[in-house]
């Protein structure tokens, strides 16, 4: 069995508690307009083109065999739209200018990667974390590689945003030992608004792994005029405190709005929708964790 993966991020430690191995997996079944990490929503693979690494050596000119790079008057060209993704010109670049995103790997290959750090992981009190895009959009491949990391005795983690029937991934709630998911809007309207998908079936799953006893954690990125309103953290919060009857919810995390993959949404020749937003103040943040913290909801800020 394969999965298609964009990146495995060793010594990660924001991805969950203590030292951990991240396993991005591309493909997402929502569409997250400030997205961060764009390069892994799709499901196919990918062609990032930094032009600002272009050192104009033309090597991928003559190795691309769709004519999508071209030498124009002495400057490179590149038609994304012509483009077969098929990574000739990446394996070429050696200035990193062609980067080809989405690879396949075996449960195999991705465990030589996942059990150099085992001894880290059993210090720190961490694990691997799951990650992508979206988990959840590969069940059968992730619940083969976290029966590869038990027999290893290695904690698995995931982070989902959830938007699925319960019965199509309870076997993979069930076999993880931590779930790590996103509700970023309460109100179902808005979250349709700035995701594509409305919040029932996210929310409702929540609901339930709060039932099972898993511990869990949920988080809620500050997107400036998109979710960083009080109304939406005291809502989230006042949510959380109401279905965490079982206290198996580890706590609430806000995450500030992260800027970093404006260069991605460029070397993909996508919109970036929110270029010009910047993370919110120390004060805001302070004062939207205050908000949920008064619901009596544990809440953790980086």
């Amino acid at each position: 069995m394969e999965g298609l993966i964009t990146e495995i991020e060793r010594f990660a430690l924001s991805d969950g508690p203590g030292i951990r191995t991240a396993v991005f997996f591309k493909g997402c079944n929502m569409q997250c307009r400030w997205c961060h990490n764009p390069e892994t929503i799709k499901a196919g693979k990918d062609l990032l083109y930094y032009a600002s690494k272009c050192i104009g050596c033309y090597k991928c000119v003559y190795a691309c065999p769709s004519k999508a790079q071209k030498r124009i008057n002495n400057v490179h060209i590149y038609y994304p739209n012509i483009c077969v993704k098929c990574g000739k010109c990446a394996a070429l670049c050696y200035a990193g200018a062609m980067a080809l995103c989405g690879k396949k790997y075996t449960v195999d290959d991705v465990m030589r990667e996942i059990v150099q750090d085992k001894a880290y992981y059993v210090s720190s009190g961490g694990g691997v974390t799951l990650t992508g895009g979206e988990v959840l959009c590969q069940p059968d491949f992730v619940k083969e590689l976290t029966d590869a990391c038990h027999k290893e005795n290695i904690s698995v983690g995931i982070e989902t945003n959830l938007n699925f029937p319960w019965e199509s991934i309870k076997s993979v709630i069930d076999a993880v030992d931590l779930v790590m998911c996103d509700i970023k809007l309460i109100d179902s309207d808005e979250h349709k608004k700035w995701t594509g998908v409305g919040n029932e079936a996210i929310l409702e799953n929540v609901r339930r792994i709060a039932q099972t006893g898993k511990p869990f954690i949920v988080r809620t990125p500050l997107i400036p005029g998109a979710t960083d309103s009080a109304e939406n953290i005291g809502g989230i919060a006042k949510f959380l405190a109401d279905v965490d009857e079982s206290g198996t919810m580890m706590y609430y995390e806000l995450l500030n709005f992260n800027p970093l993959g404006a260069t991605k949404y460029a070397a993909l020749s996508r919109k970036n929708e929110f270029a010009d937003a910047k993370p919110l103040p120390k004060t805001r943040v302070r004062e939207l964790k205050s908000i949920a913290e008064a619901t009596g909801v544990k809440t953790k800020t980086e």
